[in-house]
């Protein structure tokens, strides 16, 4: 189940009352302050956008033969979408990384591999295709190949995912019989979309999916035309994105340039997957792909309009809430771990703060355990840091500020500080820092599918939020058992 980004109105501290002695309570956005929200409703299900073909298939990567071919691609006889993608920063990047770079760089120069146009996505699963030298560069090539030939597509036109055991090589050649027979049962339904989104997965125990539905302005610029925002992802282990997460797809109709496309993304992806962490490392194969048919009856979406926005904020709902999923399968996760920050100087100072705790090992332990330890998370707290140049200037910093600020330790002022936990105060920096509160009352309140840890700043307006997961025995154990 998901949470709304404000606290529910419900949630208490406890105080003491030095007149009665005994333990009150106050609802928590009394003390804190609720989180602003406007993000559009996010329904959990595989809606495809008009001006999309979508499928699944298994063709023998997986050794337990569930499905591990998925295709996504524009309809026949359609022109191309305008494409967008964020990538892994990993030295290691894995060979369809870098032949999507490659193809959206020759299809749009400008965008320097961030951004062109596309007819199709291929996403195999089982294998990363990851530090397998030239010959995996080669086994990528033929494989896109083989999908531009069934889709009838230049070769530029088509991007890659793949994802799996690091320095194993695809069976190019089955694949690509795999492609061959699946091209032409591609479905224009919500059922193509949803086959495509369970062959994304390797180790995830469910799939995940959202679809987001807003109006924009017609090609006339009077009525208003529904525009839909789809995604799939997968993950649920090496999440620690730099920029991105593990695989992604986001699909919508609405009419966009490649270069505004890529701005909406940029932006949304620094909000959501950038804040998201499950066990520190990052991935060889991050990479979340935005493609935009055009299919919707509205106007273009223009930088800075006011329908730019409207889907800029349909494209972060979908991001956030995926990124929430895939947080809450973390490899061995019991509980999803929440952190929301106000009262910080900038965005870029409230989203260091909360993911620097979402990461903390020692925070994730005490959410497995129900305890209430509040010390770790102000440690967690105060040894954050700024992101790096590229994120912040993706978050609309300039780039000398960018880079000025980049690595920065957060300053963090314990008197200013108060934090909660699952509801409950447990630390007031301008009233002394530690709070007497109910210890047994806030591990039963951790007890949840989902663990909100509240921090103010006390230091200015903005906010920031970040999603983990708690860090568990089991995930120990199918780590070590990963490739045995």
């Amino acid at each position: 189940m998901d949470c709304p980004r404000r606290p529910v109105s419900s949630s208490c501290h406890w105080r003491r009352s030095v007149a009665t002695d005994h333990l009150v309570a106050r609802p928590i956005d009394a003390v804190l302050g609720s989180l602003p929200d406007g993000l559009p409703a996010v329904e959990r299900r595989a809606a495809l956008p008009d001006g999309f073909v979508a499928g699944a298939a298994t063709c023998g990567i997986k050794a337990s033969g569930r499905p591990d071919l998925a295709l996504i691609a524009v309809p026949p006889g359609s022109g191309p979408a305008a494409a967008a993608a964020v990538f892994t920063q990993n030295a290691f990047a894995a060979a369809p990384v870098r032949l999507s770079r490659d193809h959206l760089a020759a299809t749009e120069p400008a965008g320097s591999g961030g951004f062109g146009r596309a007819r199709a996505i291929v996403s195999t699963s089982g294998s990363a295709n990851a530090a397998t030298g030239p010959l995996g560069d080669a086994d990528q090539l033929l494989i896109a190949r083989g999908v531009a030939a069934a889709v009838d597509a230049p070769v530029e036109e088509v991007l890659c995912l793949s994802t799996g055991l690091i320095g194993t090589r695809l069976p190019a050649e089955r694949v690509s019989a795999g492609v061959r027979a699946l091209a032409p049962d591609l479905r224009a339904d919500d059922e193509g979309l949803r086959a495509a989104a369970e062959a994304l997965c390797t180790t995830d125990s469910r799939i995940k999916m959202a679809t987001v539905t807003v109006t924009l302005p017609d090609r006339d610029g009077m009525a208003v035309r529904p525009v839909r925002v789809s995604g799939i992802a997968k993950g649920v282990g090496m999440i620690h994105p730099g920029m991105a997460t593990m695989l992604a797809v986001l699909l919508t109709d609405a009419p966009v340039a490649p270069a505004a496309l890529h701005a909406l993304l940029r932006r949304a992806t620094v909000r959501t997957w950038n804040q998201l962490t499950v066990d520190g490392d990052t991935s060889t194969n991050d990479t979340v792909f935005l493609l935009a048919s055009g299919a919707a009856d509205t106007n273009e979406v223009t930088p800075g309009s006011a329908a730019a926005a409207t889907l800029g904020g349909a494209i972060e709902a979908i991001a956030r809430d995926l990124a929430r999923q895939q947080a809450a399968d973390g490899e061995g996760a019991a509980t999803l771990l929440t952190c929301q920050v106000s009262g910080g100087r900038d965005e870029a100072e409230g989203r260091a703060v909360a993911r620097a705790v979402v990461a903390s090992s020692l925070v994730k332990s005490a959410v497995h355990g129900r305890d209430p330890n509040w010390g770790r998370v102000v440690g967690a707290a105060g040894n954050a840091r700024l992101a790096d140049a590229a994120v912040l200037e993706a978050a609309g910093i300039s780039p000398d500020e960018a880079s000025r600020r980049s690595g920065r330790p957060i300053l963090v002022d314990p008197d200013r500080l108060r934090v909660a936990i699952a509801g409950h105060l447990v630390f007031d920096g301008t009233d002394g820092g530690p709070v007497d509160f109910d210890r047994g009352a806030a591990r039963t309140a951790m007890d949840a599918p989902e663990v909100l840890v509240r921090l103010d700043l006390g230091q200015g307006e903005r906010t920031g939020e970040a999603f983990g997961c708690d860090l568990t025995e089991e995930y120990v154990r199918e780590n070590s058992e990963y490739t045995t």
